[in-house]
């Protein structure tokens, strides 16, 4: 391979994705806690040191299901499957990674930030992707935590926590269940190869429908929640009611119907565009402090 091919490789290992929702999320987080925009280089090194935390835990992530996604197509071409990448340069760029987040967000940021970052690597790696994913069908609902903590730390690198933290957590706790299993519908037998205890495989498609219709329910009114606790205007409580409506129909037909995979990969990815056009109306209409 050549220098950039592998530079590439090594970057596909971060899950770039997953990357730029989690920044989105953080930014959020920082706007509300500010009231308003925040100062740039605080900005510039809490968006780094989160974003390299986040690049650490999908490294480690990689590393440690290297051999079960040898078994899934949907991830054999990833690029410890496909041995583009030594296993150890994965690991070695997962643990510098959030050295240098920790570092980071403890000189240019805060302690609190900085722990919560670590917390939520270690959170990921060891409990979620070491313990939970081979072993229990709660692993989607509790890895969720670590998931809904880059709202957190934005609003700790402004020094806001309070019911904002709760409430921007509680958004993505809640959305990201539904999320994961309208792709895990799909990949189901995939999953049961490599050995993964999720929803799905273990419990069914029908109670996994039931649970994914009954986690949107909830978190329509835990959308509303920044427009009442006047966190966010009258904008974000309009898309927030419309994208919420769009989404719970769109659940609700998919429930109720025969089980169709482009349905499902459909919802998963309109899942995606709610949290985006969610998150980013609360900067675009944050109520200023």
């Amino acid at each position: 391979m050549s220098p950039t091919a592998y530079l590439g490789a090594l970057f596909e290992l971060t899950k770039p994705r997953i990357l730029l929702l989690v920044l989105i999320t953080a930014f959020s987080g920082m706007w509300i806690g500010a009231g308003g925009a925040p100062e740039l280089g605080l900005t510039f090194f809490t968006l780094l040191g989160v974003g390299l935390a986040a690049a650490s835990s999908s490294a480690l992530n990689n590393y440690i299901d290297r051999e079960r996604d040898k078994l899934m197509a949907r991830t054999s071409r990833r690029a410890l499957p496909s041995n583009r990448v030594k296993p150890i340069y994965a690991l070695a760029l997962g643990l510098t990674l959030a050295v240098l987040s920790f570092a980071l967000l403890v000189w240019q940021v805060n302690l609190l930030t900085a722990a919560i970052a670590l917390g939520t690597i270690c959170f990921y790696v060891g409990v979620y992707t070491l313990w939970l994913k081979p072993t229990t069908p709660h692993c989607t609902v509790l890895g969720g935590i670590a998931g809904a903590l880059p709202p957190v730390m934005g609003l700790a690198a402004v020094g806001e926590m309070g019911w904002a933290a709760v409430i921007l957590f509680s958004i993505l706790f809640i959305w990201q269940p539904p999320h994961f299993w309208a792709l895990a519908l799909v990949r189901a037998e995939e999953y049961r190869k490599a050995g993964f205890k999720i929803l799905p495989v273990v419990d069914g498609m029908e109670e996994t429908k039931r649970q994914m219709l009954t986690y949107t329910i909830f978190l329509i009114p835990v959308s509303l929640a920044p427009y009442a606790l006047n966190l966010a205007g009258p904008w974000y409580l309009a898309t927030a009611i419309a994208m919420g409506s769009i989404y719970l129909v769109w659940t609700w037909r998919f429930v109720r119907g025969a089980f169709c995979p482009r349905s499902s990969r459909k919802l998963f990815f309109f899942s995606i565009l709610y949290l985006t056009v969610v998150y980013t109306m609360l900067f675009v209409d944050c109520v200023k402090g």
